[in-house]
């Protein structure tokens, strides 16, 4: 039952706890409403502790959002490397030109003009205006969410939709009048180190006293939600092409497409085969990768060795990769728009999947030490 001395208590308890407990995090340091856009998509599928450097990295590199909406895209998805999900990169750089262009650079503090912004969703918008605006807006995400949902002892599935507004039209009412900046981080943190998905530290939560589940001894069982879908396995034969003569030292690499999955980000090439039994047949994969190289006008002579394997996992995908060792033929340059040689000294200046960084990484160590 969501009374209103348990609201109160809650309020009052949590806040009183985050500023005595709260994390000194390089986005917290200011208001500015473009750190903290910045740190909320880099947030999203990603620890804190892994985003801090690239966090500073980023404002570095990119110290205003004119600086970033004249970058080139190459250079963002560099600084972006590593974090994966590169279409939040994508998203807050054509969402900083539109800023640039439609608000002189400044981050606008209406909800419908916030709102608007390409990649911007309601935890997004509820974040930049409470934070940084100190506006009475929620800021809902799972962590939000599960801390709901233990302290009112809500049993709704967060994975809907309609539950998930609840929670927002929930979390508005306890954001004290004027506190809203400190209220929504004080939610994120508590949901972050005390109240966590699987083994919750009710003995260090302000907020114990009064929480439905604990007194219930449900903890636990909170939230409720349904599974998600398995990420689907999906099997590749990748080719290391090593250059010869002019191209000696050199691997070739090519560029994905403008659009879709790692759009525009470098790589092996590389097939996909039909199941895990084709994947156990290299003399097959070196066929499939001699063809669809061919097809793009690249010869390449493959052998059926597997030199390395690899998983990249996506949300809904688990690349599993195997390496194939190959060399191309003498006369092939690498003019085509796809495909370049890069050696050791050029990898830094391409953005990388992480499993194609790992994988190049090793071959170009080996190659020097060898």
């Amino acid at each position: 039952m969501e009374s209103s001395d348990s609201k109160r208590f809650f309020s009052m308890e949590l806040l009183g706890w985050y500023r005595k407990a709260r994390r000194d995090l390089p986005w917290r340091r200011s208001r500015d409403p473009y750190h903290i856009w910045v740190s909320e998509i880099m947030l999203q599928q990603t620890r804190v502790d892994t985003v801090i450097p690239y966090f500073n990295r980023f404002v570095d590199r990119f110290p205003s959002i004119e600086r970033l909406a004249e970058a080139p895209e190459e250079d963002v998805l560099k600084h972006w490397e590593g974090l994966g999900y590169y279409s939040r990169a994508r998203n807050l750089q054509a969402a900083a030109r539109e800023v640039a262009e439609q608000y002189g650079g400044v981050v606008p503090s209406g909800k419908k003009e916030v709102s608007g912004l390409k990649g911007v969703g309601p935890y997004t918008a509820g974040a930049i205006l409470s934070i940084a605006y100190n506006q009475p807006e929620p800021a809902v995400d799972g962590n939000v969410m599960r801390v709901l949902s233990r302290y009112f002892c809500l049993e709704d599935d967060i994975a809907r939709p309609s539950t998930r507004i609840g929670m927002e039209g929930l979390a508005q009412e306890l954001i004290p009048e004027g506190e809203a900046a400190d209220f929504n981080q004080a939610l994120m943190e508590l949901g972050a180190l005390i109240c966590t998905p699987k083994s919750p530290s009710c003995t260090e939560c302000p907020v114990t006293d009064m929480c439905l589940a604990r007194l219930q001894g449900r903890e636990r069982e909170l939230p409720v939600k349904t599974k998600a879908k398995k990420a689907k396995p999906v099997y590749r034969f990748a080719a290391l092409v090593e250059g010869t003569g002019p191209h000696a030292g050199k691997v070739l690499v090519r560029q994905r497409s403008e659009t879709g999955l790692l759009a525009r980000m470098w790589e092996l090439p590389h097939i996909e085969v039909s199941d895990a039994d084709a994947w156990e047949d290299s003399s097959m994969g070196k066929q499939r990768l001699e063809t669809a190289l061919a097809d793009d006008g690249v010869r390449i002579q493959a052998k059926e060795q597997i030199i390395g394997e690899a998983q990249h996992i996506f949300t809904h995908l688990i690349w599993n990769i195997r390496v194939l060792p190959a060399v191309a033929a003498e006369e092939y340059v690498a003019d085509r728009t796809a495909y370049e040689w890069v050696g050791p000294e050029q990898f830094e200046n391409y953005a990388w999947p992480n499993v194609f960084r790992k994988l190049l990484t090793e071959y170009f160590i080996r190659a020097m030490n060898s």
